[in-house]
């Protein structure tokens, strides 16, 4: 006689067997504390689990802004600075006449050579970063266009010939119109990039927080109730476990707090100011530029307004460098508290770091003095005593200049060593952290599953 066959209307599925198993054993002590047991050991491995990869995130992040986004924007700006230099440099060589001086055509080349071999790195590494490609890219194609039209202003201005002037103004043009906005954006692309990775690196890991608080009340809920029905005030598995998970979050809270404050310190003290300073180099650079390039161009140029447009771009750039241009400022007074020597001074910190502003401050009023009396003399009529008070060895805008280059090099170099000794010591304080985090939690909640054993074996 064949057994009768079950209604495949009363047929439960096995979620719905082992859910009804589960709420069956819940009914009993002992199946209550294996519950217990699987629920703090899920809750001390998922803490170990996020927590080393919210860690590891934040530590990827600290090597990026110190590895790369940080070298990187340092590599943009030499990008731009250099240019800006191959431009003054062409521009002083021209207006020395046929016989361009040896160190100034070496200058000039050195300057080139850098901006390719940085060129030929940021392609290396920018990888992902679409605006940043655009804009080596631009660069790479209009930086033999310019030392093309160069090449050509040297050659007419040997042979003696006005098109020299003409050529040289071009390549100027191009130069600012074409090669200097595209490495200002790719140096913004950089700078964004590092400001991305600081925010990475310093955001709080609040899932790993919110899992490791979780974990710990469980762990106090549970010893209470084992206090409650054994009057045992102590299981020592459930204590090593919840001993495990507070030095894991007191750890966590630690070491991201200490990541943070050196990080934070990286940016305040040195990112920050080695921004303000590269502008503030860029900006002297393009005075440079432009002063040399009002003696090349002869009036050839001009605004809208009808005056010399290389000498209100000069005036321009001194406004950003170090405020509006009084002709009774002393060589000693004090830059506008906006202006970048200003800002950069205020960011100083130390006297490595301030000491060459200062001297760049000095240097640049008496650059500004210099240039007042070099116009005074060319708009007199008196070119050939103009020439020298810009480009002379000695007495000249161009040895101001070059100390006031020189000054903000040396205070760009003390800011990076500030920068990374405070971002070195932020992204070692996460030193460990990923990997002690996910040993710890695996042995608390290994002490927990045995904590809730010793109680079990009392049933058998």
């Amino acid at each position: 006689m064949s057994q009768p066959q079950p209604d495949p209307g009363t047929r439960r599925t096995a979620w719905r067997e082992g859910l009804d198993r589960l709420k069956a054993s819940a009914t009993t002590e002992p199946g209550r504390l294996r519950i217990i047991g699987a629920v703090l050991a899920a809750l001390l491995v998922a803490f170990g689990a996020v927590t080393a990869w919210q860690v590891t995130d934040r530590a990827t992040a600290s090597d990026a802004v110190v590895d790369h986004s940080q070298p990187l924007s340092a590599d943009a700006a030499d990008i731009y600075r250099s240019l800006a230099d191959a431009d003054t440099a062409a521009a002083g060589g021209f207006l020395a006449g046929g016989q361009e001086p040896r160190a100034v055509r070496a200058r000039y080349e050195k300057d080139i050579a850098l901006a390719s071999e940085l060129l030929v790195k940021a392609a290396a590494n920018t990888e992902g970063s679409h605006g940043a490609a655009r804009q080596i890219a631009l660069l790479n194609a209009q930086l033999p266009v310019y030392t093309g039209l160069v090449e050509s202003a040297r050659a007419n201005n040997r042979q003696g010939l006005p098109l020299g002037g003409a050529y040289l103004r071009h390549a100027g043009d191009r130069m600012r119109d074409d090669l200097l906005p595209a490495a200002r954006a790719l140096y913004e692309a950089e700078t964004g990039r590092l400001g991305s990775d600081y925010d990475d690196a310093e955001s709080w890991p609040w899932v790993a927080l919110a899992t490791g608080v979780l974990a710990l009340g469980a762990l106090g809920w549970a010893q209470r109730r084992d206090y409650h029905r054994t009057n045992r005030v102590f299981n020592h598995g459930l204590l090593a476990a919840t001993a495990a998970c507070a030095v894991v979050l007191l750890w966590l809270v630690t070491g991201h707090a200490l990541a943070r404050s050196g990080l934070t310190t990286s940016y305040e003290h040195g990112a920050k100011s080695l921004r303000v300073l590269n502008e503030a180099r860029i900006a002297s650079l393009q005075a440079r530029g432009d002063e040399s390039l009002t003696l090349v161009a002869r009036g050839a140029v001009l605004t809208p307004e009808g005056g010399d447009a290389y000498e209100s771009s000069y005036r321009s750039g001194m406004g950003r460098l170090v405020g509006a241009d009084a002709k009774d400022t002393p060589a000693s007074g004090a830059p506008a508290p906006d202006s970048l020597l200003g800002r950069a001074r205020a960011l100083a910190d130390g006297d490595g770091g301030r000491e060459p502003l200062v001297k760049a401050i000095e240097d640049v009023r008496q650059w500004q003095q210099r240039h007042r009396e070099a116009r005074a003399a060319d708009d007199g009529g008196y070119y050939e005593r103009a020439l020298p008070k810009v480009i002379g060895e000695k007495d000249s805008t161009g040895e101001s200049f070059d100390r006031v280059d020189r000054e903000l090099g040396q205070a760009l170099a003390h800011e990076q060593g500030e920068f990374r000794s405070a971002a070195d010591d932020g992204r070692g304080a996460l030193t460990g952290l990923a990997a002690g985090a996910a040993v710890l939690a695996v042995l608390g909640a290994a002490a927990a599953v045995l904590g809730i054993g010793r109680r079990l074996s009392e049933y058998r």
